[in-house]
This record gives structure tokens, C-alpha cells and sequence, in this order.
């Protein structure tokens, strides 16, 4: 399994400076991404999952930049530094869009409104293939017929307005495949598009996934979606990764308090108006003026004086299951002994 990875980030802390501020939006968070593997990042909004896919890509804005910490490409020719590369530089260019592909959250924004999805795919394929506008063209049709989208011959010549949001992320994800990318990042792909659109989205993102053997991280705050689509999942909260482990071991077993209230916010299909939802308490805190300790604590139902002086340490159990919380052997007593009557 160790010859599967591809991807290893490795305690990445990025700080933001704005106003003579300083947010430290990613604080030492680490976490492998291996082959025909789906990873699930997810976490309430501002949490740091889309700066974490941004800092991977060297997208992060000009206000920004990577601290400490390692992203390591782990490549046929050897380990490639991702965060020593500069921006802009030939070498990192090769690896956006060859090696490394973005799905991007919103496809109308993505996509530039005065050109035609067929120039904006040709342009990317002829970036980095030998291919001429003519054989570049035929390839985005068959791109875009592979992803379902109708009349290809037709749409290839449209713009993003013309295409419905299902489309445009089809087009998104056309374009993203357009070299066979060894790493797929998709941040949340399937916003504000409906149920059905949505899981025809992800029925193509597995048949990739399988086809290629494509390594998926995949940024979502939906835990019905980690359900369906993860192998692995990472729990990011203010910009720490408070637990991680297999989809089985974080839906089965959560040991982290806010994993658990994640979970226990779900509204349950088939238990009609009046069953009992239990929102997470407060707010999260103000990002430039942080609580002392764990992040979590001001929400949590176990917080003791000790979760104020310091932020907790991995801690590593049942093979890979990790967790940052001074208590959390005693939530996974609470939650046998609740088993255990029922």
C-alpha cells in the first residue's frame, strides 16, 4: 500500500496577511493521498479545506504563503517539492493540468464568459500536449461525449452562459481530465447543483476514479457524501485536522467531540418532521482572535481546564486512526457503554 502514495502533505501551516493581520488559516496539517483512493476533507465553511487544495496547486493569493510544512509529489522520477517551486514557474505549470487537476467549486467563475469551452479545453490540451487546434478540438468533443455532455460538436463551440450548471461542471471536469491527471482535487464540485445532477456528477467522478486509478481528494462539508464517496477522511476545524482515519472508522467510531456533533447535526431519512436535530452550539471563533488551546473547546460538551492550555498531540489507535483531543478515550468509554444498552 506504501508504493500507492502519491501525495503527501506533511504539517503545512499557511498564514494570510491583510490590514497589518495575521490568520493562521492552516496550523501543521498533514495527511497522505494514494492511488485509486478517494481522500474526503471536510469541515464547516472557513475550516481551511479549499486553502489546503489552493496551497497543493500554488493557487494561494498574493497575501498569502506557506510558512512550514512539505507537499511532496511522489512522481515516477523521483519526490518533487511542490512548496519550494515557484508560482509561476515552468515546472509547476507542467504539473497543473498534467499531473494535478482542479475542479474548481463554482464552473461559471471558473470558466472565462468571452471565450467558448472548446477554446478554453484546446488551450489547456495544446499547453501541454503536442497537439495541433484541429486534433486539440476533436479531443475536447470526445472529452466532453465521455462526460455525457449532449451534442458535443455543437457545445464545444458555445459559451458558459449557453451551458446549464450541470454542464459547465461536466466541461469543468472535461477539462480537468483532459491529460489524465494522476491527482484529482475537486472542491465541492457539486454546489448549488440538484440531487440529480449531483450524484451523476459523482457516478462520473468513481468511474474515473476506476478507470484511471486516479487519487481523488475531494473537499465537501456533506457527510452524506463522505458516506458515498470516501476511502479516507480527514475532519479539518479551524485549520487544525482534529481526526482522520477510513470512511469506516470516522462514521463508525468518531473519537473527536466535533466529528460527533457533524454527525449528530444530520437530519435521518425516514424519521420524519419530529426527530430530535442537535445543531453545534456557538460559533466558530473569530480567526484573528483565536481561543487559547484546542479551537473547539468553547463548543465542546468535555472541555476541562487542560483543553485551554495547549493544543492536544496526535494521538494514533487501531492502525491509522488518528485524533487530537486530551479525552477522547473517554468519549469512546461514553459511546460503548451507550452501545452497550442498547
Amino acid at each position: 500500500m506504501r508504493d500507492d502514495l502519491i501525495l503527501q502533505v506533511k504539517d503545512l501551516s499557511v498564514n494570510f496577511y491583510t490590514n497589518q493581520r495575521c490568520n493562521m488559516a492552516l496550523r501543521g496539517v498533514s495527511f497522505d493521498l494514494r492511488k485509486g483512493r478517494t481522500l474526503c476533507i471536510v469541515g464547516e465553511s472557513g475550516c481551511g479545506k479549499s486553502v489546503t487544495a489552493n496551497a497543493i496547486m500554488q493557487l494561494l493569493p498574493d497575501l498569502s504563503r506557506i510558512e512550514s510544512g512539505n507537499i511532496t509529489f511522489k512522481g515516477q522520477d523521483g519526490d518533487i517539492q511542490i512548496e519550494k517551486l515557484p508560482k509561476n514557474g515552468k515546472q509547476m505549470r507542467k504539473l497543473r493540468g498534467e499531473v494535478m487537476a482542479m475542479i474548481f467549486q463554482d464552473p461559471m467563475t471558473a470558466l472565462n464568459p468571452v471565450f467558448t469551452v472548446g477554446f478554453q479545453m484546446n488551450e489547456m490540451i495544446q499547453a501541454h500536449t503536442d497537439l495541433r487546434k484541429k486534433a486539440a478540438t476533436e479531443k475536447s468533443i470526445g472529452l466532453l461525449t465521455d462526460m455525457g455532455v449532449p451534442l458535443p460538436e455543437q457545445r464545444v463551440h458555445e459559451y458558459p452562459h449557453q451551458f446549464s450548471g450541470g454542464m459547465r461542471q461536466r466541461a469543468m471536469i472535461a477539462m480537468a481530465m483532459a491529460c489524465a491527471p494522476e491527482i484529482l482535487i475537486a472542491d465541492e464540485p457539486t454546489t448549488a447543483l440538484d440531487v440529480t445532477i449531483q450524484a451523476q456528477i459523482f457516478e462520473l467522478m468513481l468511474e474515473l476514479k476506476e478507470t484511471e486509478h486516479m487519487a481523488i481528494l475531494l473537499i465537501t462539508h456533506d457527510m452524506g457524501v463522505v458516506a458515498e464517496m470516501a476511502d479516507d477522511v480527514a475532519v479539518m476545524y479551524m485549520g487544525n485536522m482534529v481526526e482522520s482515519g477510513t470512511v469506516q472508522q470516522i462514521l463508525n467510531s468518531p473519537s473527536h467531540p466535533y466529528t460527533i456533533a457533524l454527525l449528530q447535526s444530520i437530519p435521518v431519512l425516514g424519521h420524519g418532521k419530529n426527530q430530535n436535530l442537535e445543531p453545534i452550539r456557538g460559533m466558530t471563533p473569530d480567526p484573528y482572535h483565536r481561543p487559547p488551546g484546542c479551537q473547539f473547546a468553547p463548543r465542546c460538551d468535555f472541555a476541562t481546564d487542560i483543553c485551554a492550555s495547549r493544543l492536544p498531540d496526535e494521538s494514533v489507535f487501531d492502525t491509522n486512526h488518528m485524533v487530537r483531543c486530551f479525552h477522547y478515550e473517554e468519549i469512546k468509554r461514553n459511546k460503548e457503554i451507550q452501545h452497550g444498552k442498547k
